[in-house]
């Protein structure tokens, strides 16, 4: 299962898919407008968008064309009641998985929906970016607003893990069992050590809260 964002003007049908997609286990977000879109979809990970393209205040073809650049690899689907095969050959161009005309058989799009999050994405292993942090995985380099940033591999691991649960809270026993290897907890407070080092070198580029009784989570800055 994974997380989608569904853009979509029309609250009914974003409703509609919404609800399909949470039926299958994914968690969806939703947005409304193209900038609210570009914001979202930057700011967070996503396995898949939804991405309609006549949208208010930016086009969706807009949109398109700055998250894939912006995030290589990034899965998305354009679902649209525009027709025209020039446009829905500059979608795929752009780097569109796929077009789903509108009005769409339900059955139909969530059967696209669970061929695209099957297929493996290596693109998008490369960078996890969050607000004004970019963390590269293959060479371990983290900047934060422009800034490189040096971390020890216990900080870069503890990094990872919290950006690709951005905005989600996240326990200090998974921490301990992805981060540190361990299924018990030492009794220690290795955890919060590492956390609040992180904090110091992140500065303003990302805020890592504390979430009571539970663990922390990852904000933008």
């Amino acid at each position: 299962m994974g997380r989608v964002l569904v853009v979509e003007d029309d609250r009914r049908i974003a409703r509609l898919v919404s609800r399909a997609l949470e039926t299958e286990g994914h968690a969806v977000d939703l947005a409304y407008t193209g900038p609210d879109a570009l914001t979202i979809a930057l700011g967070r990970q996503f396995d898949l968008l939804l991405l309609d393209l006549m949208l208010p205040g930016l086009d969706g073809t807009e949109v398109l064309s700055r998250v894939v650049e912006e995030r290589p690899g990034q899965r998305v689907i354009v679902v649209s009641a525009i027709m025209e095969i020039g446009l829905r050959v500059a979608c795929l161009d752009a780097g569109a998985v796929d077009f789903v005309s509108k009005p769409f058989v339900l059955a139909e799009l969530m059967a696209r929906v669970r061929a695209h999050m099957r297929e493996p994405n290596h693109a998008e292993a490369q960078w996890l970016v969050v607000g004004a942090l970019r963390l590269d995985v293959r060479q371990r380099r983290v900047l934060a607003a422009g800034r490189q940033v040096d971390l020890s591999m216990r900080e870069f691991l503890l990094l990872r893990h919290l950006m690709q649960r951005a905005g989600r809270a996240c326990s200090r026993s998974e921490l301990l069992a992805d981060v540190w290897h361990l299924s018990f907890d030492p009794g220690s407070n290795v955890v919060d050590v590492c956390v609040r080092r992180l904090r110091g070198k992140l500065g303003a580029a990302a805020r890592v809260e504390t979430v009571r009784s539970v663990g922390y989570r990852l904000l933008a800055g």
